[in-house]
């Protein structure tokens, strides 16, 4: 079943009025008729749709069943990606919206080999925010995770303050049993911050005061992994902790 964003506005009583390229897909894409359906998330709600019909540029579609379905996370990650090579962002974003991150904050470390300057940065974000929006929509997401403004690593480490719990996958001398204890940890209503270093790893000194502003240092294992393998495998491992242990919660 396809999902589509609300634009802000768009609901009249129980109907939705899409109109812009969604109106364009749905229309002329998807060639879709009067009485079939679709989703519509809206405000991190998501309800069953089907369309009434088609008024000049504008799709008009009825709410079947309100709160249809939830697939949001019951904890909200956010993804502190140290800033990579542009594809590999992209990647990055891609599946990390599909596993279920809340945002993600693309993060300037010692050690990153992408340096963007300040005039392209923008541009950078808008290109990165259309991404999550499309794997947001194929995955079925209630949210388009935001892809929030480039911080430096002490940036980013005083905005992770306001968490719950931070992470960062690192060497751990306890291995993947201090990984283990580290997830058992997490809650339901919380939230985590995920620290992921670039191309060049961590500098030790990230790695010191990151452990004075209470992160808890994890291994993903006894392999080097590149940064968009350790981002996906890090969220992957949250995300399984959190559902596989939800009904217990």
């Amino acid at each position: 079943m396809f999902n589509f964003f609300a634009e802000d506005n768009s609901r009249q009583g129980d109907f939705y009025y899409i109109s812009g390229s969604d109106f364009n897909h749905i229309k002329n894409v998807l060639r879709m008729k009067t009485g079939e359906t679709f989703l519509v998330s809206d405000n991190g709600e998501s309800h069953l749709c089907e369309v009434f019909s088609f008024e000049g540029e504008t799709a008009v579609a009825k709410i079947i069943e309100e709160n249809y379905q939830n697939t949001e996370l019951p904890v909200k990650i956010y993804l502190f990606q140290g800033l990579p090579k542009s594809d590999k962002m992209e990647l990055i974003i891609q599946k990390c919206v599909e596993l279920g991150v809340f945002a993600i904050i693309p993060t300037e470390m010692s050690r990153c080999v992408v340096k963007l300057e300040e005039k392209k940065k923008k541009s950078k974000i808008d290109r990165w925010q259309s991404i999550s929006e499309s794997a947001a929509k194929q995955s079925k997401r209630n949210i388009i995770p935001e892809i929030m403004n480039v911080m430096s690593y002490k940036e980013a480490l005083s905005f992770a303050q306001k968490l719950d719990m931070i992470i960062v996958p690192y060497e751990s001398e306890n291995g993947m049993k201090g990984t283990k204890e580290t997830l058992s940890k997490i809650r339901n209503g919380q939230s985590v911050g995920i620290f992921i270093g670039s191309e060049g790893g961590f500098d030790e000194k990230e790695i010191t005061l990151a452990k004075e502003k209470g992160a808890q240092i994890v291994s993903l294992g006894k392999r080097i992994l590149r940064t968009e393998t350790a981002a996906i495998t890090s969220v992957a491992m949250c995300m399984l902790h959190i559902e596989m242990n939800g009904e217990n919660e």
